[in-house]
C-alpha cells in the first residue's frame, strides 16, 4: 500500500514511534532513510520520540541522540538529555508478586526481567533467554535472586517461549499485565503507558495532540495512537489496534513510518 496523502500539510511538531513492528523491520532494523529524516525532521523543530518497551539505556544507543524524548519502558520511564521527564514505576509488593507467580509457573517456559532505572536484571542466564533479553536491555545483570535487587523497579518484563497471550497473560492475569509483543508480557503501574507517557511530553513541552504523529502496532501502543490525531497503524498492526488509529501505514517491512512521515509533511 502507498502512504496517505492530505491535501495540505499538518503544523507537527512532535512525532511518537513505536520500535519493534513499526519503526523495526522484522529483522530488527532500522532503514537506510531513516537517518537522513531524522536530521531533516530536526532542522525543522520536529522532535522525533521513540517509544518502546525497549530499556532506555537501549534506545540510546541505537540513537545517539541527546535531544530526542524517549519513552521507555513501555512509558514508565521518560527521558531528555539524560534528564528524568517522567517516571511511573511499579510498587515493591507488585514487583514481587510478579516474580513469585512465574517461578511457580513450572509448567512454561518463561524467563524473568526486573527492569530498574539503572540496569535491568535476570536470574536465568541460558542463552536461549538471553538471545531474546539482551537486544531489549543494554544494561542487563544476571543476579542470584531477582527479589534482591536495589533499584527503582519500572516494571517487571516476562518472556514466554510460547505464546504469550495463551501463557504468561493469564497466569500473571491479577496482576492487570499488558501483552506487549507475541512473546513478551509486562507487569506495570497502572497508571503507566505509552499514552500518558506521550500527554506528559505534551504537556511538558506545550504540543497539541493535533501537532502530534504517532505510529504503533501491538496492544502497548493503543494509549499512544489516542494521545495523537494524526494516528497511524502500521498495515501489519493487530487489528484492535488498527481500530484506535485514524490512519493506515505501510508496513514495518515496507519502511512504512519513513515513508508516511515523507508523504504527510511534504518532503520529497
Amino acid at each position: 500500500m502507498e502512504p496517505p496523502d492530505f491535501d495540505t500539510v499538518p503544523d507537527i511538531r512532535l512525532i511518537a514511534v513505536d520500535m519493534d513492528g513499526s519503526l523495526l523491520d522484522d529483522e530488527k532494523r532500522i532503514h537506510d532513510d531513516f537517518w537522513p529524516l531524522l536530521d531533516e525532521l530536526s532542522a525543522r523543530g520536529i522532535l522525533l520520540c521513540p517509544a518502546s518497551g525497549r530499556q532506555y539505556a537501549t534506545l540510546r544507543r541505537q540513537f545517539a541522540r541527546d535531544e530526542l524524548v524517549y519513552i521507555a519502558e513501555n512509558g514508565s520511564y521518560v527521558v531528555q538529555h539524560d534528564e528524568e521527564i517522567s517516571a511511573d514505576g511499579l510498587s515493591p509488593t507488585t514487583a514481587r508478586a510478579a516474580v513469585e507467580v512465574v517461578r511457580s509457573a513450572t509448567h512454561l517456559d518463561l524467563g524473568t526481567v526486573v527492569c530498574g532505572k539503572r540496569s535491568a536484571y535476570v536470574e536465568r542466564s541460558d542463552d536461549a533467554f538471553l538471545d531474546q533479553a539482551t537486544p531489549y536491555y543494554a544494561r542487563l545483570e544476571v543476579v542470584d535472586d531477582l527479589l534482591a535487587v536495589d533499584d527503582d523497579v519500572l516494571k517487571v518484563a516476562v518472556y514466554d517461549f510460547g505464546s504469550a497471550a495463551a501463557g504468561a497473560g493469564p497466569l500473571l492475569q491479577q496482576l492487570d499485565p499488558l501483552v506487549s509483543g507475541k512473546h513478551w508480557v509486562d507487569v506495570m503501574s497502572p497508571t503507566a503507558d505509552k499514552g500518558h507517557a506521550l500527554r506528559a511530553v505534551q504537556e511538558r513541552l506545550g504540543i497539541t495532540p493535533e501537532q502530534t504523529m504517532a505510529f504503533g502496532d501491538y496492544f502497548n501502543d493503543v494509549g499512544m495512537l489516542d494521545a495523537a490525531y494524526y494516528s497511524f497503524a502500521m498495515d501489519n498492526a493487530h487489528p484492535d489496534v488498527r481500530a484506535h488509529a485514524r490512519f493506515v501505514a505501510p508496513s514495518n517491512n515496507a519502511n512504512g513510518v519513513v515513508r508516511t512521515i515523507r508523504s504527510v509533511l511534504g518532503l520529497v
